[in-house]
């Protein structure tokens, strides 16, 4: 069962939220909740001292994990090394890798799964300017 509330809904977007972050516990993907289909965005909260049970590799997807708050260790294959809030990990495809809470508060983090190699333009080089009333 997801925590994961969609509060607005239209034929072109999903506005999704999973509550207050500093609330947050356990794993919540949201492909499903959001309708996504370019990418896997998960929310985790480890508890201190705790760490996810397994490590994993992809075959076809990178990740990138976001530490939103706390700190700990990661590790990829055989390398090991601190993260805190505000770091940024991409791993790549055939490689192990898993993380864990090493502070006396909860880790938060965000991970980002998407085909590995397959982004193409971005930003700016993927976006035109538009003109439309703003309603904000």
């Amino acid at each position: 069962m997801s925590n994961i509330k969609v509060m607005n809904k239209g034929t072109k977007y999903t506005h999704a939220s999973v509550g207050t972050l500093k609330n947050f516990e356990g794993k919540e993907f949201v492909k499903e909740s959001t309708g996504a289909t370019s990418c896997e965005i998960s929310f985790g909260t480890l508890a201190p001292e705790a760490a996810v049970s397994f490590f994993h590799s992809h075959k076809a997807n990178e990740e990138n994990y976001i530490i939103l708050s706390g700190k700990g260790r990661f590790q990829v294959d055989d390398d090991a090394f601190d993260i805190a809030e505000g770091s940024i990990i991409r791993v790549s495809t055939g490689c192990d890798r898993n993380i864990k809470c090493t502070s006396l508060e909860p880790m938060t983090y965000i991970c980002i799964q998407a085909k590995e190699s397959s982004l193409g333009g971005y930003t700016m080089t993927d976006a035109e300017m538009t003109e439309r009333k703003s309603l904000l």
